[in-house]
């Protein structure tokens, strides 16, 4: 019997730092966790989409904690809204010290995905509905980082935001 894949978009990946993913001071490097938050992002947007997805952008990344040689990493990646073709994804990345048994938060970022069709042309996804607090925060505040987005790569003026100017407003 075949079952379907069910809706829930989150996805939990787990990885191992190895002597390759470091630097000269034995941290994972930067590109490496980058990688493995966009694979992990990636699959939560296909997920949703049941499509292929490319990475459309990548922000608010923050480098809060080193991680070290040796360390278990926990990455959760979850779509937090969908827009037309676009799909907005937030990680969270955690680390894991096994012998001193420390658990720590590293890195956090939104990243975007577009799914496409067979013809690799952009397509529509259906649409997210929130359903905890926590969901609906962050679906409500995705336009906001959606226009910053927009307005930092040129393609809106401030001006044409709604969201992001009440950012700004001062009552």
């Amino acid at each position: 019997m075949i079952e379907k894949t069910p809706k829930d978009s989150t996805v939990i990946m787990t990885e191992i730092v190895l002597p390759n993913d470091t630097n000269a001071l034995g941290n994972l490097r930067g590109g490496k966790i980058l990688h493995w938050m966009d694979i992990a992002s990636a699959i939560a947007a296909g997920k949703h989409s049941n499509a292929v997805v490319v990475t459309a952008s990548v922000d608010n990344v923050s480098f809060e904690n080193p991680i070290k040689l040796g360390d278990v990493v926990t990455i959760t990646a979850k779509v937090t809204r969908v827009f037309n073709t676009s799909m907005e994804t937030h990680i969270e990345v955690w680390a894991e010290n096994l012998p001193s048994q420390t658990r720590y938060k590293c890195n956090e970022a939104y990243y975007t995905f577009v799914a496409l069709d067979s013809n690799g042309k952009p397509k529509k996804s259906h649409a997210l509905i929130p359903e905890t607090d926590v969901e609906k925060k962050m679906f409500d505040s995705a336009l906001a980082r959606r226009e910053l987005r927009l307005v930092l790569g040129g393609r809106m003026k401030t001006h044409e935001t709604k969201e992001f100017k009440k950012l700004f407003e001062t009552n």
